[in-house]
């Protein structure tokens, strides 16, 4: 049978990332939402682990959207709260070394990435994921929005920074105002995590 997928904890209390993301809806977000994908990924690779011992391939097939959409939950969302940290913690603090001269080469600088980036994310019709990947194949920093769940790696794309722009992220705090979010998050973006991600990333394409 598959392993059992768990559920992380955050790295922080609830209320840490307080005035940008409040406690209740952090608390909601992962203990609700996050656990919820877990829960439903795991139903849903056991029941293709019954379909494939017994040979039945619709059966297999039947879970595949599932697998997919939960799946991509608990990837981008374990991403997502190691992407954010306390302001006491780091939270907001600009990047630094390879990844803020990469920043920059790319973007101009750390100002125009995080417009071009809300205006991406802003958009998104319904739910989805804004992203700031590795390309693997140009081996470039690339900007890159996701629908529903869907992993950014399916696109080529390794994750580095992953801001969640699902109603639920933002909604009890901003109301209808995704732009408000979009601007206040990047307060408790937690650089240092996505320059591990960058550096790890540009490794792993060498």
């Amino acid at each position: 049978m598959s392993k059992k997928f768990e559920l992380p904890e955050l790295p922080y209390a609830f209320d840490a990332l307080e005035p940008t993301i409040s406690g209740e809806i952090m608390k909601i977000h992962h203990d609700m939402h996050h656990k919820a994908y877990v829960t439903n990924l795991n139903i849903a690779t056991e029941k293709y682990d019954a379909a494939e011992k017994n040979g039945d391939l619709a059966a297999m097939a039947s879970q595949l959207s599932a697998i997919n959409f939960n799946g991509g939950g608990h990837i981008n969302h374990s991403i997502f709260w190691t992407n954010l940290a306390p302001t006491n913690q780091g939270g907001g603090t600009s990047p630094q070394g390879e990844l803020a001269d990469a920043i920059k080469a790319e973007f101009g600088s750390l100002e125009n990435f995080i417009t071009r980036f809300n205006a991406a994310a802003g958009p998104i019709q319904g739910s989805g994921w804004g992203w700031l990947g590795y390309n693997k194949t140009t081996k470039r920093l690339e900007i890159a929005v996701t629908a529903n769940q869907d992993p950014l790696i399916a696109k080529g794309i390794i994750p580095l920074l992953g801001i969640d722009v699902w109603e639920h992220a933002y909604y009890l705090q901003y109301k209808n105002v995704r732009p408000d979010y979009l601007k206040a998050i990047w307060n408790v973006v937690n650089w240092k995590n996505v320059a591990e991600r960058y550096s790890a990333a540009k490794a792993e394409c060498a």
